[in-house]
């Protein structure tokens, strides 16, 4: 399944993929025809991608809220960042959204553009009512797109929650 927006096409690695963007970016531009110029692979990042690999090896049917979905540029097939759900829909059928771009892509909309198909996308599936999302308390730009996307802050602590 993929997901299209304007400028992008939204992939959602299989798990093979997301396995091999953690050991062998190469291949896995080779198997996606794609070029990797997303958010660097490494500490806190690469840390979460290989969290959500382990997720997605041990619930293979549920790999679509485990896995990263590739936001890869229609133009040129650069993949200029990536997002993913962190974890199947809880109880209160809410869904936590992540994403990251690689820094030559900000401020082009492309986030927008990723955040607003998938939540759509999960908005329509049976088990989802609401889509949350973090941010720092100082991540404006990432405020920002969540505000154009529909989400309100609905808790200020240490970090800010918005719900859609």
């Amino acid at each position: 399944m993929i997901l299209k927006t304007e400028h992008l096409e939204l992939v959602p690695l299989l798990t093979y993929q997301l396995r091999l963007w953690v050991e062998d970016i190469p291949s896995l531009e080779k198997d996606l025809e794609c070029s990797y110029q997303g958010e660097p692979l490494e500490g806190l990042f690469l840390e979460i991608v290989k969290e959500q690999l382990e997720k997605t090896e041990k619930n293979p049917n549920d790999y679509l809220w485990h896995s990263f979905w590739f936001l890869i540029r229609k133009s040129d097939r650069v993949v200029v960042g990536s997002a993913d759900f962190k974890d199947i829909p809880n109880a209160a059928q809410e869904v936590e959204i992540g994403y990251g771009l690689g820094k030559d892509f900000e401020h082009n909309g492309y986030m927008t553009e990723a955040v607003q198909v998938m939540c759509k996308w999960a908005l329509e599936q049976e088990n989802v009512s609401h889509i949350i999302a973090e941010t720092d308390i100082d991540g404006f730009a990432s405020q920002r797109i969540l505000q154009r996307c529909g989400f309100t802050e609905k808790r200020r602590e240490a970090t800010i929650w918005w719900r859609l």
